[in-house]
């Protein structure tokens, strides 16, 4: 029954944390996020509860319904949570109960179960910190950096009145700027999800496609609480209700060019008027979304203006 195309109302989700490598102090959060992609009909964590490092996670376990599960570490260095929390993992795989997992973890160790439980056929919902290894983050069907959720991003560890008083107060982590290869993602995700005909393609299947391409992309991690807010940071995209196309300037300045050697002076500018009669019947800017050929004139790079005259820069 792993119907994981299914209404986020009805689907199913095991919520495994890994108390040693997940903050409780971003709790209320976490489960918040998880509600957006379903619900949480078994919630789990799992660590050694006789250690002072999970007091955190005891003061929200009976608020949040977590089922805590003993580990104790029987070797040192030897991680026993990672090993029962995978073995309840293929546990309820087999099962057949469930529509996807929600790992809660910043370790790499359970990139191998993330891809297992995608081929069994569910879906793997990945949270950790920013500096969870990208194997994690590539092995889930989308991963959500916590400190993305907002709350406290103190590590929850025992602290003495001193400690609390000489710590210095945790600065908010800082928006990443939308580099050259972000802008080429989201170019890319409008172009493929184009339709035919007028070229629009949804929001929704825009997403989709950043999420299976990249599972760990977030727009909050640029500072963007919405995808479709990020989106509009780009130049050259029209956008209309739930969707946008990329305006195709490739061929705007082809026939820019072609009007302007048409009736260019000497000086080699034209008259913008000329030029805008021409293009018109050839390139409609207003079903491009612009209300007249100056609102357009204003977007193309390397177009000088004289007055009523217009040129173009020689290409480099």
């Amino acid at each position: 029954m792993n119907d994981i195309d299914s209404d986020a109302s009805t689907r199913r989700l095991a919520v495994l944390i890994d108390a040693d490598n997940a903050p409780a102090s971003m709790a209320r959060e976490l489960f918040e996020e998880i509600a957006r992609y379903g619900i949480a009909s078994v919630k789990r964590i799992y660590g050694d509860w006789s250690s002072p490092l999970l007091a955190g996670w005891r003061a929200v376990l009976l608020h949040h319904a977590l089922v805590p599960v003993q580990q104790f570490a029987y070797t040192k260095g030897k991680n026993a949570t990672d090993m029962q929390l995978t073995i309840d993992a293929m546990d309820m795989l087999h099962e057949g109960h469930l529509h996807g997992f929600c790992l809660v973890s910043s370790d790499s160790d359970f990139t191998p179960l993330a891809q297992r439980l995608r081929s069994g056929g569910l879906l793997v919902y990945g949270f950790g910190r920013q500096q969870t290894p990208e194997a994690f983050r590539q092995a889930c069907d989308r991963f959500i950096t916590l400190e993305n959720l907002g709350g406290s991003d103190a590590v929850d560890k025992p602290q003495t009145a001193a400690d609390k008083e000489s710590a210095p107060p945790t600065a908010p982590t800082p928006a990443r700027k939308m580099d050259g290869a972000t802008r080429t993602l989201l170019y890319k995700a409008i172009k493929d999800c184009a339709g035919e005909g007028e070229g629009w393609a949804s929001m929704g299947a825009i997403a989709t496609y950043i999420r299976q391409t990249n599972p760990g992309f977030d727009s909050r991690d640029y500072g963007y609480s919405k995808l479709s807010k990020m989106l509009r940071e780009l130049r050259g995209v029209q956008f209309g209700t739930n969707q946008c196309r990329k305006i195709p300037y490739s061929n705007l300045m082809e026939l820019l060019r072609e009007a302007i050697d048409k009736f260019k002076a000497d000086d080699g500018f034209a008259d913008a008027n000329h030029v805008g009669v021409f293009l018109k019947p050839r390139w409609n800017w207003e079903s491009w979304g612009f209300e007249s050929f100056d609102a357009l004139l204003a977007t193309v790079d390397g177009l000088q203006r004289l007055g009523e005259r217009i040129r173009l820069s020689a290409p480099v």
